[in-house]
Parts: structure tokens; sequence; C-alpha cells
């Protein structure tokens, strides 16, 4: 399976995006601003990383983790509305504004039962 964020809008405070699965639009994003220069947290660099399923010391249950990012360590995708709540995580939602999704337990909720496979994968793409 095959995850997708297209980056699409960046402030000084986040970066929106979409993510998809598989080719098929499934939520709005939200992550940390795009400028690595002002330290962390920032969005973690393009690429593609592997995914795994694994506990979260923060919310005390399986999350989808991103592995290997050069430079960052414990990197889920997660619930959450604004900058503040991520350290370099991609935040899920159904609704989208500046520096806010919105609807994002939901949105969480629908994703979880669609990862339950070996070979996770996702995509970040910078589209500035």
């Amino acid at each position: 399976m095959q995850l997708t964020v297209n980056r699409m809008w960046y402030s000084p405070n986040s970066t929106i995006g979409t993510l998809s699965i598989d080719g098929q639009h499934f939520c709005n994003t939200l992550e940390p601003r795009a400028d690595q220069s002002q330290g962390k947290p920032s969005c973690i660099p393009a690429g593609t990383y592997q995914v795994q399923l694994s506990p979260s010391a923060r919310f005390k249950m399986n999350t989808p983790h991103v592995m290997n990012v050069p430079g960052f360590t414990e990197i889920e995708i997660h619930y959450g509305n604004y900058p503040k709540d991520t350290e370099g995580c991609c935040l899920v939602g159904k609704t989208v504004s500046q520096d806010f999704v919105g609807n994002s337990v939901a949105a969480f909720q629908s994703l979880m039962p669609l990862l339950q496979g070996d070979a996770l994968s996702i995509t970040y793409i910078d589209n500035n």
C-alpha cells in the first residue's frame, strides 16, 4: 500500500497537503513549517519512507510510524488540529484551512483500519 502526502500550501507556521492512498484522495494533512533552517519542529525531508504500525508513547495506542527519517525520530501519523499539535509528525483531518485541519480524530479513525498490511510506505512530495 502506498501513501502519498502532496504538500500544497506553506505558511510560516505549517505545511498543508493532501494524503492519498494508492492514488485515491483520502484526507488533508498538516505538518510543521517547511523551513528546516529554523530548526525543529519542521516537516521531514521529501522522500519515500517505510511505515510501521507500532505503539505510540504519546498516544498510548498503535499509530503509523514513519521509519528511518534522517535527523528525526518518533515521526508518526496522528490526529491533531494545529501546528502546536505536531513536532514533525503528519496530522490528518477531513477539513482544512490555514494552519488547521479539522475532524482529525474521525480522519485518523477512518485511516487506521486501512493500514493493516506488511508493505506500507509513504512518499512526501513538495509542490513549491
